[in-house]
């Protein structure tokens, strides 16, 4: 079942829709973009602009129960029948801990000067909180100092989904504030031993994944399916969870050190570009992205939001919303596919979602529909609505079948197919001025696609998961002359 649901399909997760948002979204905000255009190469991207590619701890480490690494959520639930479609699971994956050498090589063969990885959290801290584990911090330095001798800057996630199962067994998971105050204290921990030498810091990945899915409809881990309040609770807490962190990077990490969450935002975008449908796309962006990234940019949630919540409505004090809106320094945005197509209605709340039909086209996977523009107007809306100056797009890439050729190579050209095309709209972002320093694709290798199991392959390298060999794929050429330009031609 878990194949007919979008990965990051979580607006209509939560009820969110056209028809259940207050007139009161009129009240986004009026702003003109802060930046002026950058410097650009000739018809390329900014001078300084960050080139990077990105993986997750669970998905390609492996090595769970070796040098006291405590177990995860998706340990556990990776280990019950049906719920990951190949029957795989994580064990292994890409044996990225005993491999990382080889693969910062890989990274920079590719060209790339920059690479998001994820700490996880039960390899630092087995229980959670408590005492440390010593190894599990020798594995992270060893990996950011064959990074940085490689030239490769390492921007660092704190949290990507594997939860210590210990917090989900002691206090529910992020149910509970108590999960929170642990997280604060591992993300001090991290930025007393690491930003020495790690100046980025990602605190949540896609909370709107990990909320809906995991607590919601039961897809993710941990499997949950609660109310429609406890989910807006968990929903809070996860943004609780990230200004904590905030705050404690701030208090504990090298001056300096730049944090700010990547979320998987609702990307809503107009049908065409009349101004009216502009408008109202901007409109629809604020209210659908409401219960996360809205509070954590603007201190407070939107009318709109906690009408449609009504009596479900999460519970929170003035002195949380000052947490959780503690100032960022950037804000990674995970784009994939247009989630929404916007058009201006003469009625509340001001727009109308379009109805998506069945012959849009899409990638390998059903969820990944290819609508280049996405990664054109989501950015472009988004620093106007929050006023924002650095924006990194964290995530963005595409599953392929990957299959080689008889002479063993693999010509993925529907991948740079894809990277062309949203790359040129994000190349036109930034020439207009919008605020993009930096880009992240996903991923640099093929990994364990959580629900999807081994099948479902975004890397840039192919991995054998018998051996584990890793092979270029025809992108790896195709992305390393885009850095090497700082441009993509059309």
């Amino acid at each position: 079942m878990v194949g007919i649901f979008s990965r990051r399909q979580f607006a209509s997760a939560t009820g969110l829709s056209a028809l259940g948002i207050a007139a009161t979204a009129a009240g986004a905000k009026e702003r003109e973009m802060k930046s002026a255009p950058d410097p650009h190469t000739a018809g390329g991207f900014p001078y300084g602009f960050v080139w990077g590619t990105a993986t997750s701890s669970y998905q390609i480490e492996g090595a769970v129960d070796e040098d006291g690494r405590g177990r995860s959520i998706w340990d556990v639930f990776s280990h019950t029948p049906g719920k990951i479609l190949d029957g795989t699971t994580g064990d292994r994956a890409n044996d990225h801990y005993h491999r990382y050498k080889e693969d910062v090589r890989l990274i920079k063969e590719l060209g790339a000067k920059a690479y998001r990885f994820s700490v996880s959290w039960p390899r630092l801290f087995p229980q959670g909180d408590g005492a440390p584990n010593p190894k599990g911090l020798d594995f992270y330095n060893r990996l950011i100092d064959e990074l940085l001798a490689s030239g490769i800057e390492p921007w660092l996630t704190l949290y990507h989904w594997d939860l210590p199962q210990s917090l989900q067994e002691r206090f529910g998971g992020w149910r509970s504030t108590e999960t929170c105050k642990a997280f604060a204290d591992y993300a001090a921990f991290v930025a007393e031993r690491l930003t020495d030498r790690v100046k980025h810091i990602f605190t949540l990945n896609e909370s709107g994944r990990f909320v809906y899915f995991g607590y919601g409809s039961g897809i993710d881990a941990p499997g949950l399916t609660l109310s429609k309040a406890e989910v807006n609770q968990v929903r809070h807490n996860s943004a609780l969870a990230h200004g904590l962190a905030v705050q404690a990077i701030r208090a504990r990490g090298r001056a300096g050190t730049k944090i700010g969450p990547a979320e998987n935002i609702a990307a809503c975008l107009p049908a065409f570009d009349a101004p009216e449908h502009v408008r109202a796309a901007e409109i629809a962006l604020r209210e659908m992205n409401a219960s996360f990234l809205n509070v954590v940019l603007e201190g407070k949630y939107t009318d709109a939001f906690l009408k449609w919540a009504g009596a479900d409505a999460p519970k929170f004090s003035a002195e949380e919303l000052r947490i959780i809106s503690s100032p960022v320094d950037f804000v990674g945005l995970n784009i994939y596919a247009p989630e929404q197509y916007i058009v201006a209605a003469d009625h509340a709340p001001g727009f109308s979602v379009l109805p998506m039909p069945a012959s849009f086209p899409h990638m390998s996977s059903d969820w990944l529909r290819i609508g280049p523009e996405t990664i054109y107007w989501v950015p472009r809306l988004a620093a106007k609505i929050w006023n924002l100056d650095a924006i990194y797009i964290s995530e963005n890439g595409t599953s392929s079948v990957d299959e080689p050729a008889p002479d063993g190579r693999i010509y993925d050209t529907d991948r740079i197919m894809y990277l062309r095309n949203y790359l040129a709209q994000l190349q036109r972002a930034t020439a207009e001025g919008v605020p993009v320093r930096g880009y992240f694709l996903w991923s640099l290798m093929d990994n364990f696609e959580w629900v999807f199991g081994l099948n479902k392959r975004f890397g840039l390298y192919h991995v054998d998961f018998e051996t584990l060999r890793r092979t270029p794929k025809l992108s790896v050429s195709f992305y390393r002359n885009v850095i090497a330009r700082n441009a993509v031609g059309v």
